[in-house]
């Protein structure tokens, strides 16, 4: 078994052990939020572009669901990304998500927006790198794209079941270099799991920083949240 590099005394602090409790509290709150949200998704008009959007560590497309809706609600061509729970990147899972972005787009012919939270957000940004003519832009929900990948409260569960250290994926990346399209990070202070600079990032790794109020299980459903995705799309 590899052993783990020690995290870097000046890494920022990580979520509390109180705030990253409170999150099962919002999971189960999320989970009865499955129903489009009309509110967040009034006065916009969407341009029928394709929307692929990628779930978190753990998560399937039922955790994306309100997300969807809302999206199709604002005029968007929205599509989960059809894998069941999100167990963890490997080389095969990549490259049929990279097919995935290909074809939308060709059938849409024109490029596919990509919406990842957490660890989708991750996936959103590397498929970005590798297929930029076919992606129009990347939104990430708290994804920890920046500084080390131990930094968070869930690295040691990844790598139980992921079976390779975090550090060390089974794909050539470098999580922190910004993909060659238009990129915006969604992040918050109150995010029990990724601490807030890992989902900011640092000067250049992202076109555009928003800060939202929210806890890291609420990205998909908190009005808040559904509104500045929408906006970001609509820009």
């Amino acid at each position: 078994m590899n052993e783990a590099r020690p995290i870097p005394t000046d890494a920022p602090a990580l979520p509390s052990l109180r705030s990253f409790a409170g999150e099962g509290v919002a999971l189960l709150s999320a989970v009865r939020k499955r129903g489009v949200n009309a509110e967040a998704a009034r006065g916009f008009a969407g341009d029928g572009r394709p929307v692929l959007v990628l779930p978190g560590f753990l998560a399937s497309d039922q955790s994306t669901t309100r997300l969807r809706r809302t999206l199709e609600a604002a005029g968007y061509a929205a599509h989960g990304w059809g894998h069941g729970i999100n167990l963890g990147l490997s080389r095969g899972l990549f490259g049929r998500l990279n097919d995935a972005v290909l074809g939308l787009a060709e059938a849409a012919n024109r490029p596919v927006a990509l919406v990842g939270w957490s660890l989708g957000g991750v996936y959103a940004r590397e498929l970005a790198k590798v297929s930029p003519d076919a992606v129009h832009q990347v939104i990430t929900l708290g994804s920890p794209f920046s500084g080390d990948p131990r930094h968070n409260r869930v690295w040691r569960l990844y790598e139980l079941i992921a079976r390779y250290p975090v550090d060390r994926p089974p794909i050539d990346v470098r999580l922190h270099e910004k993909p060659p399209v238009p990129t915006t990070a969604l992040w918050s202070r109150r995010d029990g799991v990724i601490p807030a600079d890992c989902a900011r990032g640092a000067a250049g790794e992202a076109d555009r920083t928003i800060e939202l109020d929210c806890r890291h299980m609420d990205f998909a459903s908190d009005r808040r949240a559904l509104r500045a995705i929408l906006g970001i799309l609509a820009r």
